[in-house]
């Protein structure tokens, strides 16, 4: 049996393509090029990720666009998320003239929908073809879905840039480098009065909300969060120029909106009877060793140096100074925004007294 170029493309290089926005449009390219008449595509992926259930590229045959929209997944323990295929089929529907045509590719995962329209109704031999494309396409997506899984679970537990240095290096312990990073050590106060006077839904709401607020800000000004630790939250905000202005700046942008965010659901848990959640954030410019540590068969992609524990050291002083935010000399050096020092204080573990700022009404 002679195989058409595109068929051929599916067996021997799909597989290859860099995600499934490229995958789309080169198929649909390919089987223009074989003679079927399209106006438009799109592909639905199942992918595993803690808000999205699933994900449709729509491509435009006129100019190659891709697009791409999100079904958000539901929220809550147990919640599961369908996969379905209305996004694509609505936009598809919407594109004037011609006929939808869809095709579920089966793989060993969830299933995949390919949908195709055209500039008028298809003939059954545009048909078969296109069906003959999605069973051969059940390789290549599957081999596309395995790495978007894989990097999709990495990604939410490690964070985006912590994932894609997993994917790129050894899985052997010891293996990272040094970094200059903006440290932010945030934690959360009261949580275990909380864990022992409120039912484990609440606390986990509670949590989850407070989560949210400073991993929310944390992430809209380009840092990661590296670990939730219990109610604590350590996050890094990589220097990537000669100079960490710019690093130590967003971390203070970022300490400013957790801020904000934290007295609006204050708020918002006052409306509903509920005391506020108090916290305290610490910050400080330091190296830190970026990378793998554990046992020889469990790791963990973490940060550790001096500089994570200085950090982490800071935020314990809050309570006794009755300060909600407090920052480094490090860090203040190299920030042009006005800051309140607060004297030099000794922290525990650390041999040298440090001194500290804060923020104007911090």
């Amino acid at each position: 049996m002679q195989l058409s170029p595109t068929l051929t493309w599916l067996v021997d290089a799909a597989s290859a393509s860099p995600g499934a926005d490229r995958f789309l449009a080169e198929l649909g390219t390919r089987l223009i090029e074989d003679g079927v008449p399209l106006a438009g595509g799109a592909l639905t992926l199942a992918v595993p990720h803690p808000i999205v259930a699933r994900r449709t590229w729509l491509w435009r045959a006129g100019n190659g666009a891709v697009i791409e929209a999100v079904g958000f997944a539901p929220a809550g323990f147990g919640a599961a998320g369908n996969l379905s295929g209305d996004a694509g089929r609505s936009w598809l529907a919407g594109l004037a003239g011609g006929a939808v045509h869809e095709d579920k590719v089966s793989t060993a995962s969830d299933e995949p929908m390919l949908g195709w329209i055209g500039p008028r109704p298809f003939t059954q031999s545009e048909s078969d073809r296109l069906r003959d494309a999605a069973r051969f396409a059940a390789a290549p997506l599957a081999a596309l879905s395995a790495r978007a899984t894989v990097t999709a679970a990495l990604e939410a537990y490690l964070g985006k840039r912590s994932a894609a240095r997993v994917l790129a290096g050894p899985l052997r312990r010891e293996v990272g480098e040094t970094i200059r990073a903006a440290l932010l050590f945030a934690d959360l106060r009261g949580f275990t009065a909380l864990s022992e006077a409120e039912p484990p839904a609440a606390v986990i709401a509670a949590l989850g909300a407070w989560f949210d607020c400073i991993a929310g800000a944390v992430h809209a000004f380009g840092g990661e969060v590296l670990k939730f630790i219990g109610d604590g939250v350590l996050a890094i905000f990589p220097v990537t120029g000669p100079s960490p202005r710019d690093a130590c700046d967003a971390a203070l942008r970022a300490t400013a909106s957790a801020q904000a965010g934290m007295a609006h659901l204050g708020d918002a848990r006052r409306e509903q009877g509920l005391p506020p959640l108090s916290f305290g954030v610490a910050l400080h410019l330091g190296e830190i060793l970026w990378g793998n540590v554990g046992a020889a068969d469990r790791l963990d992609f973490t940060a550790i140096g001096p500089a994570v524990n200085l950090v982490s050291r800071l935020e314990g002083l809050c309570r006794p100074l009755g300060r909600t935010v407090l920052i480094s000399s490090a860090l203040a050096a190299e920030t042009t925004t006005k800051l309140i020092p607060l004297g030099t204080h000794a922290l525990r573990g650390i041999a040298s007294p440090c001194a500290v700022y804060t923020v104007p009404d911090g």
